[in-house]
């Protein structure tokens, strides 16, 4: 062979190699991403020609596919009670995607988990029709239903997340305002396109998921992680405490009240705690100090990466830089923020002797046969207090709901609380309300967070104790008298 032929051929080996790599980076390399893009409507057409598995809980179906006469098409998303779910289910569209458990738990739904590859060549050879596997859920519908009746019915704005606290699974997720997602699983381009665009408009934006993706001042529940603090730093519930009605913040001229401007009802921690006095937190958080408050938060979950296994906003304290945020701080205010599940989660390792558990919302995965797959198994993430500080706590919260008003109190039940009235600059004052609790007291199996918005149907006089803890009670309530 001569020279030039030589070059030719050696020309044409390289770009046949070149060829091979490159289809082999994107036939296996690639594969899962092109295959997953929202592009890719080849792969979402084959989808909707499957049946898509169940959303269930306690036995109840909570999202499902019907058959469908259609040209494109030959299954649909429905969700029997969508709104009251919409949280925990999230939606599946053909032109807008999915979220919550739709998207975090996709594979399993449609199929291609690689838990059911025994079962999609079982379907290859027998010629049956491929299916999805279901995933059952850890909510209680009972407290579910309660949660979102008690929201919608006052027409507030807010969020409920209630918890096991010695396994971390999630018994309820409710939001308010709320959404249909059943409007957007339509087949008609234009007609989900109008229900999109009403959506996003919405007042009070409905499809935001305020129990994990939004964050806010959490008021005074936060002195629950200043208490902590404190008892790890040399405190103890004897401990006397400032009881000025308002004190000035560091090198601020800035005064710093009590609620209603009131001297404390008493001067010890304890007492404190149970009349929720600002001053006497304010200077604690000044004396135990940023680092130790930081830290503390940390232990009970703070800052985390946490997939539930929806992805969870962070909870943060913020920067606490000088004398005058840190004391803000201390009462929860200033720049800390938290998620509805981080408070519920505080209240829930406090009730489990200080151990913090991770939340998880899938109790269970499915086989299409309903053969499981795959369970939930309790996971510690890890020791926020020690189980002495717990105990201590939780006799300081059942003092808390003694001075707690509202209804809903539960006779022969002991409940510990602490509720939180958070400015969020409002310009006309309405506060959110908060109310974190745990029952029975004692031997606690729920743990919950309640969060009414923007001042409920009181305006600015509106305090977490009058808004958000007959909810909480109510929730509670379902849970004991559901077993759960």
């Amino acid at each position: 062979m001569n020279k030039p032929l030589r070059r030719v051929a050696l020309a044409m080996m390289a770009m046949v190699l070149l060829l091979m790599g490159n289809m082999t980076y994107v036939q296996v390399i690639k594969a899962d991403e092109y295959r997953d893009d929202a592009r890719n409507t080849r792969t979402q057409l084959e989808e909707f020609s499957r049946e898509r598995g169940q959303i269930i809980a306690a036995g109840q179906s909570l999202a499902t596919s019907k058959p469908i006469d259609n040209d494109r098409y030959k299954f649909q998303r429905t969700y029997p009670n969508g709104p009251m779910y919409a949280p925990v289910t999230g939606f599946y569209s053909f032109f807008y995607g999915s979220n919550g458990i739709e998207r975090a738990d996709d594979k399993i739904l449609n199929g291609t988990d690689d838990s059911m590859a025994f079962g999609r060549f079982s379907d290859m050879i027998t010629g049956n029709a491929p299916k999805g596997g279901s995933v059952e859920l850890t909510i209680n519908p009972e407290m579910q239903q309660v949660a979102y009746d008690q929201l919608t019915s006052k027409g507030y704005q807010g969020s409920v997340v209630a918890l096991n606290p010695s396994t971390g699974e999630i018994l309820a997720m409710v939001n308010a305002p709320s959404y249909d997602p059943n409007r957007l699983a339509g087949t008609d381009n234009d007609e989900v396109a109008n229900q999109w665009s009403e959506l996003e408009k919405a007042q009070g934006n409905p499809m935001a998921n305020r129990a994990v993706s939004e964050i806010y001042p959490p008021g005074s529940t936060f002195k629950l992680i200043t208490t902590a603090a404190a008892l790890e730093s040399g405190y103890t519930p004897d401990s006397k405490v400032q009881d000025a009605a308002s004190i000035t913040l560091p090198q601020s001229s800035t005064p710093l009240p009590n609620y209603g401007g009131k001297q404390c009802a008493g001067n010890t921690l304890t007492e404190a705690l149970a009349h929720s006095c600002n001053t006497a937190f304010a200077e604690i958080a000044g004396k135990v100090g940023a680092d130790k408050l930081r830290e503390t938060a940390a232990s009970f979950g703070f800052g985390q990466d946490l997939q539930i296994p929806m992805s969870v906003a962070k909870s943060d304290t913020g920067p606490m830089a000088d004398g005058a945020s840190l004391y803000q701080s201390g009462i929860g205010q200033r720049d800390v923020r938290v998620t509805p599940l981080q408070n519920a989660m505080m209240a829930a390792a406090v009730a489990n002797g200080g151990k913090l558990m991770k939340p998880q919302l899938v109790k269970a995965t499915r086989a299409p046969d309903m053969e499981e797959l795959d369970s939930f198994r309790p996971e510690e993430l890890n020791q926020a207090v020690s189980p002495d500080v717990a105990s201590k706590i939780r006799d300081m919260m059942l003092q808390s709901e003694k001075y707690t008003k509202g209804s809903g109190k539960i006779t022969g039940i002991d409940i510990a609380s602490k509720t939180g009235t958070a400015q969020h600059g409002d310009p006309d004052d309405k506060p959110h309300g908060w109310y974190v609790a745990f029952a029975p007291a004692e031997n606690p199996t729920i743990a919950v967070a309640v969060i009414v918005e923007n001042g409920g149907d009181e305006g600015a006089e509106a305090t977490g104790g009058s808004l958000a803890a007959p909810i909480g009670r109510e929730v509670i309530r379902a849970g004991l008298r559901g077993g759960g």
